[in-house]
């Protein structure tokens, strides 16, 4: 069947249209918009008007992709801003009048599930226990499992969050990197607590913040999602890269030729998080994959819909 999973995270709404199957999903369509939903929210608690008229907009484009397209079912999910929102019904109405489905403002527990469904459903069980890092916008999540999540927590700390918090300069001043680094290291000792991560074999990173480090620790001339995905990178290879996106300036980010333009000035909190957590976690090399929670709303609904035809 032909199935839409969308994606609505703190700083960009994703839509994926697939061909699935019993064991393999034909990706048809794929695309990102940066909309930045999450503007404000850790100040505010609120979700800004222009924001989610920003969302409504590439909602629209979405929405007529997947009649065009001729999608069976859609499941869209929203993340960290929305949870966060004190007036998230204005988004869920919206959604609805847009896309016409209802939205799921999912829990961290459930956005770690989806994440790491997506991210290990092609990796060799082998190299497992997994632990999935998903630096988002507004939370990251840590999964450990092999097969499925045994244990799981979503911090929040988001390449969003930070900079709006923290890293306010152009570059940032050194203050500014000790304190987003600070609120860093508290969450992870709670993920400590919570997730043994020792136990994983196989780190792996997820989502654009990774991605992006990855292009830069990989010298790519431009975005290539079939070089970066799979890539697996030695830490001081990523530490060396976070640090570089980190004291660069916008501008100077902006001229990267993989840089997305909506990551600009935001990615070097992502990296600023990605590589606390390498430093952290003492992790050797890190396993960058291209599949994250988008795939995995994309296949929820695919077992959704074979369970009920059974």
């Amino acid at each position: 069947m032909r199935v839409a999973g969308v994606d609505c995270g703190t700083n960009s709404i994703r839509l994926l249209v697939a061909d699935v199957e019993e064991r393999a999903a034909v990706q048809v369509h794929r695309e990102m918009r940066v909309v930045r939903l999450g503007q404000g929210v850790d100040r505010t608690g609120r979700l800004a008007p222009e924001a989610i008229e920003r969302t409504r907009l590439a909602l629209a484009d979405y929405a007529r992709t997947c009649s065009e397209l001729e999608v069976e079912a859609v499941r869209m999910v929203a993340t960290s801003a929305t949870r966060d929102a004190a007036n998230r019904e204005d988004f869920v109405t919206m959604v609805q009048a847009t896309l016409g489905v209802d939205p799921e403002v999912v829990s961290g527990s459930q956005e770690a599930a989806l994440s790491f469904e997506g991210a290990t459903r092609s990796l060799d069980p082998a190299a497992g226990p997994f632990l999935v890092i998903d630096i988002g916008g507004g939370s990251t999540e840590f999964v450990l499992g092999l097969a499925a999540p045994e244990a799981s927590l979503s911090v929040d700390v988001g390449c969003v969050r930070l900079t709006e918090r923290h890293l306010l300069d152009d570059p940032p001043t050194t203050a500014q990197v000790r304190a987003a680094e600070a609120d860093v290291e508290a969450a992870l000792l709670a993920v400590e607590a919570s997730v043994p991560v020792a136990q994983a074999r196989t780190p792996v990173g997820l989502a654009g913040s990774v991605t992006t480090v990855a292009a830069l620790a990989l010298g790519l001339g431009g975005y290539d999602p079939e070089r970066i995905h799979l890539a697996e990178l030695p830490a001081a290879q990523v530490v060396d890269a976070c640090t570089r996106l980190l004291t660069m300036t916008r501008a100077e980010r902006a001229a990267l030729p993989f840089m997305h333009p909506g990551r600009v000035d935001v990615i070097g909190a992502g990296a600023l998080v990605l590589r606390t957590v390498v430093d952290r976690f003492a992790l050797d090399v890190l396993t960058v994959s291209e599949s994250d929670i988008l795939d995995g709303i994309t296949w929820s609904i695919a077992g959704t819909a074979l369970r009920e035809e059974r």
